[in-house]
């Protein structure tokens, strides 16, 4: 038995110091140029969603926009009802196998990147939005 712990433990530190050394040689990661701020949607949007049972299915989020100058931040906030609004009807018009699945995930996001954008494109005249982040996802 003390063999086979003393063979672990030789192991564990041949692997570690392996991995360790790895990380040594990653090159430094760098910072972004530009001064981007993010814009949060307080509270988080909570919706219905086509549900294929009998019950009301529900989706709860938290959205990130990322903009590219922190003056931009004022024209999103003044825009805030018009774009919680589209979020929810995006929402809304999903299928429960969209909202549940990870590529369908990724599929709302890019519909509601697009859509906030163009919405702002005839609101303010310019695209504001470099990214829209879902930092929080939750489903029933």
């Amino acid at each position: 038995m003390k063999k086979l712990l003393t063979a672990c433990l030789i192991l564990f530190g041949v692997v570690f110091n392996a991995y360790a050394a790895d990380e040594k040689e990653a090159p430094p990661v760098t910072p972004p140029t530009g001064n981007y701020a993010y814009y949060g949607f307080d509270p988080e949007i909570v919706t219905n969603y086509i549900s294929n049972r009998k019950k009301l299915g529900f989706v709860k989020i938290s959205v990130e926009l990322m903009v590219k100058n922190p003056e931009d931040l004022l024209i999103v906030q003044r825009h805030d009802p018009l774009l919680r609004a589209a979020i929810v009807e995006i929402l809304g018009n999903q299928s429960e196998e969209k909202v549940k699945s990870l590529t369908g995930r990724e599929d709302i996001r890019r519909e509601c990147f697009d859509t906030l954008n163009n919405l702002l494109i005839k609101e303010s005249g310019k695209s504001l939005i470099l990214n829209l982040l879902f930092t929080s996802y939750l489903y029933d």
